[in-house]
């Protein structure tokens, strides 16, 4: 056994190709319950974990980026490879297991053949077995153990079967002594790697023809052996088909016409389902926050300490936290896509028309992953081979209206339709995301043209990519991949969020805790309402709004959309908590959000005594939120990912502008076509 940095618990890289059965193997064998997507370069940092206890085997496993080879193309695959020589961590792996798919043994041995070759100890655990059996054919699993000198170990990806006898042969391949090979412990110099290529593929062709072999009832034994030499033939032909269920769907999802058209009407079913279903719950939601918070007033009176919990950290947080059912369909949509195969698709029918803007298909991925968060979108682009490809990716990537912005729409779109017809604000949302796609595309369209300048390198790229079969989804692991992803979301945006609505909360409280205004025959609401204005006019908050009030006014807003907009540098959603606070909600009106949504109706311009919240205005603050720049921490990983805060400073400066030039537009040229 090797000896390595985890000292005497032995260390496992799981390897393979994209698409080969990897990360569920990962899951099986670490009990944990990480995304499986059908597309290339979806793990794009590798996962570490313990063996699961159930196996009664302390071992380290490691999940890679998935590679093809051990000559890397993009970064995805130079963390794969770098894990496998040397990990900062663990150091050199004691064994390696490689996935590989018995439907495409052909392609997929080439791995097995470098991994031998460059001196690794390797276990093969043989997926896809289900695919192959539909062609009527299997694999001599013996034979081809000896042939390529490993263990092999056949396993089934949806059911488990055959885990616990790979987990066996890891036991024994820990105890037993290593083999002395003659591998070269850091393949292949690129001069010499087309002459080994040939030989490779020629030694797997010969290894093919001896462990493939058919599935023949007894009838048709003699008759299959008397035609061996066809039969091997046929065999070929066979694996090398796709599947006819594949190919069926695919003549009309993958149709030059009927394909887009259904494409578009399956990304604008994503984005209406998001605003409609998820309406219901988030008034359970919102009403449950009202409450407490009214609660809160009422037991610890309406003092600092009283207000600090009802409307700083109470109304702060759920003013968010009610956008959380949103979130999650939008995560379990997206996983349903991912799980049946159809996300590789949408890459592919997308690919052309971002080739005509420097892109290509491997783009896709991470622009969607952009609808969810900035940040592993960003890193996502990581499989993009070509660097200018993946710069253009990275630096259109904050156009694509992340969930953090969901809060913000929705609020707006509330705000500006009828409560009776839920179905148009559902189409109103559908749009603001078409929208952003049309301007990252635009921009994209200009970056390419001035790529030289913004980007410093011309490189040329093509998008080879392998369709999976069509798979039917598990909806334990969409659901589970849905709660993680929410999980994930609220955690990194919760606590921002608590001390943001602090601070906002103590800029808004003080220093005029105790305003002195007469509330004879007012209510208690009527009396709250005028105490809570009379504070606010007099806080920290109007000192800083009245500073920023210039900026503000040309597109037609105040000081406390302002503060709200700069707040929400920090993190997107804290823009509505922030107008909670701004405007004292304390969901006496039933919910948080009828409390905000009223407050924001009623509110009026402090100088002019306009309306604040106008058709214009509204849609202006849309409008920059497509544009503006997430957030800060995207800032700090696009700084990561591209090696220089050059793009990051370009993006921040270049879309900050773009959105209030925009919302400046859209204000006043609504305003003087006499819509208000």
């Amino acid at each position: 056994m090797n000896t390595n940095n985890s000292g005497s618990i032995p260390f496992i890289v799981l390897v393979g190709a994209p698409n080969s059965g990897k990360t569920t193997l990962f899951n099986y064998l670490s009990g944990k319950n990480y995304k499986t997507v059908n597309y290339p370069g979806s793990t794009v940092e590798y996962h570490t974990s313990k063996i699961s206890e159930k196996y009664n085997f302390n071992a380290m496993i490691l999940d890679s980026p998935g590679i093809i080879s051990l000559v890397p193309s993009s970064p995805d695959e130079q963390v794969a490879i770098n894990s496998l020589y040397e990990h900062p961590k663990y150091g050199k792996p004691d064994l390696v297991v490689l996935t590989v798919d018995a439907s495409q043994i052909s392609r997929h041995l080439l791995l097995a053949k470098e991994l031998k070759d460059a001196g690794f100890r390797i276990v093969i655990a043989l997926t896809m077995l289900d695919i192959l059996k539909k062609k009527n054919l299997q694999i001599d699993y013996e034979k081809l153990s000896d042939l390529l000198g490993c263990k092999v170990a056949p396993v089934n990806g949806q059911t488990g079967e055959g885990i616990y006898e790979l987990i066996q042969i890891l036991k024994n391949e820990m105890l037993s002594e290593p083999v002395n090979t003659n591998g070269t412990d850091g393949i292949l110099v690129k001069d010499s790697y087309k002459k080994y290529l040939i030989k490779t593929y020629n030694d797997i062709e010969k290894i093919e023809d001896e462990v493939l072999i058919p599935v023949v009832d007894k009838k048709s034994l003699e008759k299959a052996n008397s035609q061996l030499k066809v039969l091997n033939n046929e065999l070929k032909n066979k694996l090398e088909a796709p599947d006819s269920y594949t190919l069926k769907i695919d003549r009309i999802l993958l149709h030059k016409t009927w394909g887009l058209i259904i494409f578009f009407f399956i990304m604008a079913f994503t984005f209406t389902s998001i605003f409609y279903l998820a309406v219901p719950i988030m008034e359970l939601v919102s009403q449950f926050f009202g409450l407490l918070s009214q609660g809160a007033i009422d037991l610890l009176g309406n003092g600092w300490f009283g207000n600090l919990i009802a409307n700083g950290i109470i109304g702060g947080t759920g003013a968010v936290l009610v956008f959380i059912p949103q979130i999650f369909i939008l995560f379990l949509i997206l996983g349903f896509l991912e799980d049946t195969g159809y996300l590789a698709r949408g890459a592919m029918l997308v690919d052309r028309p971002l080739s005509k803007l420097g892109l290509n298909g491997r783009s896709f991925v991470p622009m969607l992953s952009g609808f969810a968060c900035a940040i592993p979108a960003i890193m996502a682009a990581r499989t993009i081979r070509s660097r200018k490809e993946r710069m253009l990716t990275i630096f259109i990537i904050p156009l694509m209206s992340c969930s953090a912005r969901l809060p913000v729409y929705t609020l707006i779109i509330a705000l500006l339709m009828p409560e009776d017809k839920l179905w148009l604000g559902g189409i109103a949302l559908a749009s603001i995301y078409l929208f952003s796609i049309l301007s990252a595309v635009i921009v994209a369209g200009i970056v390419n043209k001035f790529s030289k300048t913004l980007i410093r390198e011309k490189s040329h790229s093509s998008f080879i990519l392998e369709l999976p079969t069509y798979r039917k989804p598990k909806l334990k692991v969409i659901l589970n991949n849905a709660y993680v992803n929410s999980k994930m979301y609220l955690i990194k945006a919760g606590t921002v969020i608590l001390v943001l609505s602090i601070i906002l909360w103590f800029i808004t409280f003080f220093p005029n805790t105790n305003p002195k205004v007469d509330t004879t025959g007012l209510s208690k609401n009527q009396a709250e309402t005028l105490i809570n204005s009379e504070r606010l006019e007099n806080s920290y908050s109007a000192m800083l709004g009245h500073v920023i009030q210039p900026i503000m006014t040309p597109i037609g807003m105040d000081w406390r959309v302002g503060v709200s907009l700069i707040s929400a540098f920090a993190a997107r959603e804290v823009f509505v908590s922030s107008l909670a606070l701004i405007f004292k909600v304390t969901g006496s009106d039933g919910t948080l959000q009828n409390s905000l949504l009223k407050a924001m109706r009623r509110a009026t311009i402090e100088k002019t005594g306009k309306k604040l919240f106008t058709f214009a205005t509204s849609l202006g603050i849309i409008i920059f939120f497509i544009f503006a720049l997430q957030c800060i921490s995207t800032l700090a990983i696009s700084r990561q990912e591209t090696g220089s805060w050059r793009i990051p400073m370009l993006q921040l400066f270049i879309y900050t502008s773009i959105a209030y030039i925009l919302t400046f537009i859209t204000v006043n040229g609504l305003r003087a076509f006499g819509i208000q």
